[in-house]
């Protein structure tokens, strides 16, 4: 039978479960309280919307967020703040993120929280067209012309592999893999 992971007596790393889209809501709220230290790591990329490229934020980890507290003297108001579905638990068990963790995570994304994904292309990136002659297609670049402002993308069109040249203003660079 295995014991509960009880909470710890001093502050501690819990993650907290968000309510659904409600991370940064979430976040602010919690960052109100002096007892209360929050890390809410995001993302901001390039996503194809209706042949443009639109800049988008989004969590690193969505639905979840984390925060430092004394488990006994917050857990209540940690709860009970707007944006906040639930601190995660497994029956009894109260699981902690080690510092370290956080720490590493912090150090990779930044002091802002926000990681800002870059847009340019290099050979081997898969890329989506926007506009042109074959919008809506996946393409892996092969060359990058930057003098040209240009790329040559090997697509999958009318069943075969065919070489391409395309402004690197109508690709957009595939961050997420879905």
């Amino acid at each position: 039978m295995r014991s509960a992971v009880m909470p710890p007596l001093h502050e501690a790393w819990f993650c907290l479960r968000a309510q659904q889209k409600h991370e940064q809501l979430a976040a602010t709220h919690l960052r109100k309280f002096q007892q209360i230290e929050v890390f809410h790591p995001r993302i901001r990329f390039a996503r194809p919307v209706r042949q443009r490229k639109v800049w988008v934020t989004e969590s690193l980890f969505p639905g979840y967020l984390f925060a430092r507290f004394k488990w006994k003297e917050s857990l209540c108001r940690v709860r009970t703040s707007p944006g906040v579905q639930n601190v995660v638990h497994f029956g009894s068990g109260w699981p902690t993120v080690p510092d370290q963790v956080i720490e590493e995570m912090r150090t990779a994304i930044g002091p802002e929280e926000l990681r800002v994904l870059s847009e340019q292309v290099s050979t081997g990136d898969e890329v989506q067209i926007m506009g042109e002659l074959f919008q809506g297609l996946k393409a892996i670049v092969t060359q990058v012309m930057p003098g040209r402002q240009r790329v040559a993308v090997l697509l999958e069109f009318l069943g075969r592999q065919t070489m391409v040249e395309i402004r690197t203003d109508a690709i957009i660079k595939n961050v997420m893999r879905r």
